[in-house]
């Protein structure tokens, strides 16, 4: 299934379709910064499965899941007066708890990405909204292999290229169905003249292994220019081990789907291995990357990660969990101990910080990778995917319309916070 996986070639696809669809720690060792066991920042039931690979989804309405429902919602404030802060300050000093809507109506929305003033996001079903000039613009994309939407599957990670205001290219992430099974693969498209439509210009990694749960789908450009991507393990746990497969990894590749030459593994894309679900990557101005993690459900639950990221680092899964070491593994700088709270997407602030998106948490967090201290930014809006920071302030994708939700009408929401 994966003879090309170790292959230096890239794959291309010449667009085929022209039918607009609907559309997972710095250093070895125990974690001086982690949670004791048992302890978490947010206060949430177990994760849904074991680490036997049972499916995360609930069985029935309410269910706890590794991305657990929410409790409550809070109501936004049209208010814009609030004022960013200079470059060099905390992002979340000066925050009042109030929220401004900037897009509504969002269905299972994932992914987030700014261009200028811009502002894209794919919905998990296969399409793209834009926003621009206060207008909401829902973007079709045509695809050589249709998006399938089950579970956690879907169009999933959004990176727009770094000439994007000229070429117009972006890259996604999605999964598609492949016989009785599922994949997920990395293309790049482009928006066509008029901003309506988007269709698919090359295949740049294929075959990655996919299921209802645990599909990864976080990829962004690094400042290397190197593309990176996040992909589960598939409910395969021993994959995350296996380095001639592309699941449980942090992927590394060039704009075209080459595997550059100072990959940590010659020949392979595997840039890091040993991840469960990594959903979230980003990096500092000093240039270190990290992302986060979502641990084992069921019992031991919990055990969520932030990790620093290093070229060709082992990060455990399914080995260990928490604060469990072993010789040439990383351990994470922080985890939930039995607690969960799903990250999902992360983001860099000036101040040398990170702003983590969590689904089960229920809330926005923000992490010190000096002292490993989380602390709470603001909660009550129920599951959260996605978090950027754009021009000094903070922008935030909901998540309640994913299954395991409780949508408010309005629902799913691009807030920014004031």
């Amino acid at each position: 299934m994966y003879d090309g996986w170790l292959r230096e070639r890239k794959k291309w696809a010449v667009l085929l379709l022209a039918i607009p669809l609907a559309a997972c720690g710095g250093h070895t060792g125990a974690p001086s910064g982690s949670v004791p066991q048992g302890q978490s920042p947010v206060q949430t039931p177990e994760n849904g499965i074991s680490p036997g690979g049972e499916t995360d989804e609930p069985t029935e309405a309410g269910t706890p899941t590794d991305e657990e429902a929410p409790k409550t919602d809070a109501e936004t404030s049209d208010d814009t007066s609030s004022a960013p802060p200079a470059e060099s300050e905390d992002v979340t000093a000066n925050l009042t708890g109030e929220t401004e809507t900037i897009a509504d109506r969002l269905d299972t929305p994932w992914a987030m990405q700014f261009d200028g003033s811009t502002i894209y996001m794919t919905l998990r079903g296969g399409s793209i909204v834009k926003v621009k000039d206060g207008e909401q613009i829902e973007q079709s994309i045509t695809m050589n292999s249709s998006v399938l939407e089950e579970g956690e599957s879907g169009l999933l990670g959004l990176a727009l290229a770094p000439d994007f205001a000229d070429s117009r290219e972006a890259y996604v992430y999605h999964t598609y169905g492949q016989g009785d099974g599922m994949r997920n693969r990395v293309i790049r498209i482009k928006e066509n003249s008029d901003g309506t439509l988007w269709s698919e210009t090359a295949l740049l990694l294929d075959d990655i292994p996919g299921a209802r749960v645990h599909d990864g789908g976080r990829i962004a450009f690094g400042p290397d220019g190197m593309l990176y991507v996040t992909t589960g393990d598939a409910q395969q746990e021993s994959s995350a081990q296996d380095t001639a497969s592309p699941a449980g990894k942090i992927l590394r590749m060039t704009p075209d789907g080459d595997v550059p030459e100072d990959n940590p593994i010659e020949g392979s894309y595997a840039y890091t291995y040993g991840h469960r679900n990594s959903q979230g990557i980003d990096w500092l101005e000093d240039g270190t990357m990290y992302a986060s993690e979502h641990g084992p459900s069921g019992n031991p639950g919990g055990h969520d990660e932030m990790n620093e990221i290093e070229a060709g680092g082992n990060y455990g899964w399914p080995d260990v969990i928490g604060d469990e070491t072993g010789e040439g593994l990383i351990a994470p700088l922080y985890h939930t101990g039995d607690e969960a709270i799903a990250p999902s997407g992360i983001a860099a602030t000036p101040d040398g910080k990170l702003l983590v998106a969590n689904l089960a948490g229920q809330s926005l967090m923000r992490f010190d990778p000096k002292t490993g201290e989380m602390t709470e930014v603001i909660a009550g809006l129920g599951r959260i995917r996605d978090v950027a920071v754009q021009g000094g302030q903070i922008y935030i994708l909901t998540n309640n319309t994913d299954g395991r939700g409780m949508p408010s009408d309005g629902d799913d929401r691009l807030l920014r916070l004031k």
